[in-house]
């Protein structure tokens, strides 16, 4: 018992005080700051109450950011988990290019999010313009400068670097399912798609709760792909919760309000995210 007792310290203890120094004290001073007027710079920070809460929700910017954040995060969970899913059905079917193909819907996920932006900021202000102005197609033109295909070019670029990321959960799930239910089906004469709604999804909705809430929280917190592909252009009508939020603090100097906005951001993807995974259990088969 002694033994279990030092091993069980030996090995969590490290772990658990780098988790308090690095993740639960910062949490617990930030609350502290949101309740200030601290600037990030100055030594003094005079405390102010609620005032950083009530401005929050008077920040013209911040409530279109927050609306713009939630309008991505649902489109943004929909497609990638739906490209993802898609993706693990064609590379699960024993094709002889299947191992080759899963490296590449995975390759994406291994570049980092500012290079992505760079890249797909060059495709969309280069490649669309010359091929708009080249086919007389002029809604590829001037991709990044309208809010709504400025919209649209981060949701392809999440989907893109995400979707591979998804589609390695939804194997390791499918691969999981017993090929006797599956023969079972056919003996009885369901046809392909019947298999895939009747068998195939309900037994995969555990793999579904984790890809949600991995998509949904990731669309949420999305800040390095949002900053090189369109900075927020133009006119801060493509700027997400976590740009408000950095502007507020590093380009303004009022640490105390980008802390109330952090606060309630958190609050929301906690509240949002628990939500959706207890609807999603509740779905869930066991095998």
């Amino acid at each position: 018992m002694k033994n279990s007792k030092f091993w069980f310290s030996f090995f969590v203890g490290p772990i658990l005080c780098v988790f308090i120094v690095v993740v639960m004290l910062p949490m617990f001073m930030g609350i502290y700051y949101s309740f200030t007027d601290w600037n990030g710079i100055g030594n003094t920070a005079n405390w102010v109450g609620m005032k950083n809460y009530i401005d929050v929700f008077k920040d013209e910017d911040f409530l279109k950011s927050f609306i713009f954040t939630a309008k991505f995060a649902i489109v943004s969970v929909i497609t990638i988990n739906l490209m993802g899913f898609g993706l693990a059905l064609l590379v699960t079917r024993g094709l002889k290019i299947s191992n080759f193909l899963r490296s590449a819907f995975f390759m994406p996920n291994l570049i980092g999010g500012l290079i992505l932006g760079f890249v797909w900021q060059f495709i969309f202000t280069k490649a669309f313009d010359s091929i708009g102005r080249l086919y007389g197609l002029g809604f590829l033109e001037g991709w990044l400068a309208d809010p709504t295909t400025g919209f649209c070019g981060l949701v392809i670029l999440m989907s893109w670097q995400m979707a591979g990321y998804m589609m390695v959960i939804y194997i390791a799930s499918l691969e999981s399912i017993p090929k006797s239910l599956i023969e079972a089906a056919e003996i009885d004469g369901a046809n392909a798609f019947e298999r895939l709604i009747h068998i195939t999804i309900p037994l995969v909705a555990p793999a579904f709760t984790v890809g949600l809430f991995l998509t949904l929280s990731n669309s949420f917190k999305l800040y390095d792909q949002n900053l090189s592909l369109t900075a927020g252009g133009p006119y801060n009508s493509t700027q997400m919760l976590a740009m408000n939020i950095y502007n507020t603090a590093f380009k303004f100097d009022q640490f105390g309000l980008a802390q109330g906005k952090a606060v309630i951001f958190l609050i929301t993807v906690a509240a949002i995210s628990l939500t959706q995974i207890y609807y999603s259990k509740k779905r869930e088969v066991e095998m």
